[in-house]
């Protein structure tokens, strides 16, 4: 009885699948045309909405339709703005990945900051790591560090590096770590990042522009390495 009840089911989400495509090349609906409600489209194919829903999980995952969360079901493949909106890629990205195309993305930012900073920006970065040894809580320090390799990217003086940065630290910011620092409530005075900033910057004002790609590169790396064994000791 069970092994009949799995095979009319599935029987039954094929079905649905079948009419779904039958639907679409009747219609001859063009590309992003907004499909009924599931519950109008259910009824207008004569399936359950149970089944319809593989159905459209199925034609989505081949490119035939794409959904948006409160506005509906479109036909064809998903517009390049909807699946590189920051919300988008953050649902589908995770720290791993963050912090991969950080290591591939801002020590050449570094780079470009060493060939090109003017003594403005210089200026900025060290009021930077004056303020983050100052903070009184992680929160504190957090802006200061965004602030810092915001800086960093702004003094590459290319508004498409800078471009690339902003929505790297915005997928960032919104993929959660977790607040996984139960104390200090602070970082401690002699906190990693204190000692890897100022060479960050102190070779980006030599123009040292390899020393600069090579100085972020260990920074991140020991960004990345904390991170895994803070999550690794929470778990």
């Amino acid at each position: 009885m069970q092994e009949d009840q799995v095979s009319q089911g599935a029987q039954d989400a094929q079905a649905a699948l079948t009419q779904l495509r039958a639907y679409l090349a009747q219609e001859e609906l063009t590309a992003n045309a907004r499909l009924p409600a599931e519950r109008e489209l259910s009824d207008l194919l004569g399936v359950s909405r149970g089944d319809l829903r593989k159905a459209l999980a199925i034609l989505e995952s081949e490119g035939e339709l794409w959904r948006h969360v409160g506005k509906g079901t479109f036909v064809g493949p998903k517009p390049v703005e909807e699946r590189f909106s920051i919300a988008g890629v953050s649902g589908l990205t995770n720290p791993a990945e963050v912090m991969r195309t950080r290591l591939l993305i801002e020590p050449e930012i570094a780079r470009e900051a060493a060939l090109h900073a003017n003594s403005a920006e210089i200026a900025e970065m060290r009021a930077c790591l004056k303020g983050s040894r100052q903070t009184r809580t992680w929160r504190q320090y957090e802006n200061f560090d965004n602030r810092l390799h915001r800086t960093i990217a702004r003094a590459t003086h290319n508004t498409l590096l800078l471009a690339l940065f902003d929505t790297l630290n915005a997928v960032r910011r919104a993929v959660v770590w977790g607040r996984l620092r139960d104390q200090p409530v602070k970082p401690p005075s002699d906190h990693h990042s204190f000692a890897e900033h100022e060479a960050i910057v102190q070779a980006i004002e030599e123009r040292d522009l390899d020393g600069a790609a090579a100085r972020m590169r260990r920074h991140l790396q020991s960004v990345r390495r904390n991170l895994t064994e803070l999550r690794e000791a929470a778990e």
